[in-house]
């Protein structure tokens, strides 16, 4: 990744440390030698003070500082007194060489080990200003001065402090060596560098493995996230840390589930609404079918009637066989409509179940039987045979009166497309829950791909929608919807010779 968490806190990381260690590198060398030089004036400055306190003792008590030193005695510390205790620890702590002269006397004390005679003319030069050694003065108060002076003997620095204590007489100089500041500095910074390397390294490999650690769990929310984008909720975080990182992936867990469970609900809510548009669109198609082949199905005989009605409006029929001609036509047409139109509200109503069932247990093939007999008179007129094979009394638990308005269309269906041998076969059947009957007719087969619209309204294998047959093209509709109300099937099916429909009942048979 070009600007990843992991690559970004590692320099920050190894930025911030090798901001320290150069910082720590400049401080030493600019400011150390400072440093170091300012706190050896404190201390010059509070051994004076210290020394100056013991001076005034000795002058209150009458003596000089020199005898003053040479009476302070204290069993207690080995022959040692407070007054020298006091130079020894001061010399020793801090490596201070002092010697003190009674200008009166001209007696010096040397409280730490040196060359006393040289510190001493030392001091005098410097009072009388002899010989003065190349020195630069750091302080200056009124009776003392605390410069850094070059000591040739030696080669090296010494911080002093001379003049003269509270009491005008006594004179001093206190002097500390001044180690070689600037190479210490080189070798702390040359000490400092190859630590600070090392925990560079080292460092380095720690905030590796620790931002690995904590950019893990976001690469894996970001993997997560993306899989969500893509609509992929079965994708889940999986790690167990319980911080801030652990609650956003439970977080992230829980809102893939809620968009999973609602992608789902608004899928089938679309899906029902894009079946219920295809519903509409099939609805509206249907309409428009159906007004068509209404508006055609009456147009023949409203223009049947109306020019036969004209034709006696007009004297055409002046005789009163032609009149009675006339008047068989308009009312054969007028019944023809009035049947289609009861066949409309009857099919509407048991699509839409305004039309109850009233289930009942009867015998179906005396229900055949009776409505053979019923078309006795059509078939004979159209000279066919008609043949009904049963098995003897098959009970079956329907409406009985829709039942034989099935059976009914059925049977003036095969009446009006019989051919061949003018043959029509009715078959009764029972195996012990279903009750299947089936009407055959010898004729010609139905197109495959006709055998499924057969059951839609105003459908006719004639497409030209002729009068040859009589029908309108509504029966096998009215038929679709009975057996779907009753929950039971029905079909057509070419066989040998002619065409097969049929139905299935619930078988009945007495406990």
């Amino acid at each position: 990744m070009k600007h990843s968490i992991k690559a970004r806190y590692a320099i920050i990381f190894v930025g911030l440390m090798a901001f320290v260690f150069i910082s720590t590198w400049c401080v030493n060398s600019w400011f150390l030698e400072r440093f170091y030089t300012s706190d050896k004036v404190r201390i010059l400055q509070s051994a004076y003070t210290e020394i100056d306190q013991v001076v005034a003792q000795a002058n209150e008590s009458g003596k000089g500082i020199i005898e003053y030193y040479k009476e302070s005695y204290d069993v207690d510390f080995k022959n040692e007194g407070p007054v020298q205790r006091m130079f020894r620890i001061m010399g020793e702590k801090y490596n201070l060489m002092m010697v003190l002269i009674d200008s009166t006397t001209d007696e010096a004390l040397m409280s730490t080990n040196g060359d006393r005679q040289f510190l001493k003319n030392r001091v005098e030069d410097y009072i009388f200003g002899k010989d003065m050694p190349h020195a630069s003065i750091l302080k200056r108060y009124d009776n003392y001065v605390i410069q850094k002076t070059y000591d040739s003997r030696s080669d090296s620095y010494y911080l002093e402090s001379w003049g003269y204590f509270s009491d005008n007489k006594t004179i001093f100089l206190i002097s500390i060596p001044l180690a070689s500041i600037r190479e210490s500095v080189s070798l702390s910074n040359r000490f400092l560098a190859y630590v600070g390397g090392v925990a560079l390294f080292l460092g380095s490999i720690v905030i590796f493995f620790t931002t690995k650690r904590v950019t893990s769990p976001i690469l894996s929310l970001s993997v997560l996230s993306e899989k969500m984008s893509n609509l992929d909720f079965d994708a889940k975080y999986t790690g167990k840390e319980e911080d801030e990182i652990g609650i956003l992936g439970n977080s992230m867990n829980k809102l893939s589930d809620r968009l999973k469970d609602t992608i789902g609900e608004l899928r089938e809510a679309n899906e029902e609404l894009q079946k219920d548009i295809e519903e509409k669109v099939k609805i509206d198609d249907m309409r428009k079918d159906f007004i068509a082949n209404v508006s055609h199905e009456l147009k023949t005989p409203i223009a049947l009637i109306q020019g036969y009605a004209e034709g006696l409006m007009e004297g055409m029929a002046e005789d009163p066989e032609s009149r009675d001609y006339y008047c068989e036509v308009i009312v054969d047409e007028a019944n023809k409509m009035n049947k289609m139109v009861r066949q409309l509200l009857n099919l509407t109503a048991i699509e839409f179940g305004n039309d109850m069932l009233q289930l009942d247990r009867f015998d179906v093939t005396e229900l055949i039987r009776g409505v053979i007999s019923s078309a006795g008179i059509l078939i004979q007129h159209k000279d066919i045979s008609v043949k009904f094979e049963d098995q003897g009394p098959i009970y079956v638990h329907a409406d009985e009166f829709k039942i034989e308005e099935v059976i009914t269309n059925y049977l003036n269906n095969a009446l009006n497309h019989v051919g061949g041998d003018r043959k029509i076969v009715i078959t009764a059947e029972d195996n012990g829950e279903e009750a299947l009957i089936t009407v055959f007719n010898t004729g010609l087969n139905i197109p495959e791909e006709d055998l499924s619209k057969l059951w839609t309204k105003f459908f006719k294998v004639d497409k030209a929608h002729t009068r040859e047959y009589g029908g309108s093209g509504i029966g096998l509709s009215i038929v679709k919807a009975i057996m779907d109300s009753h929950k039971k099937s029905c079909g057509v099916r070419n066989v040998a010779e002619g065409v097969e429909f049929w139905f299935t009942l619930n078988s009945h048979r007495e406990s």
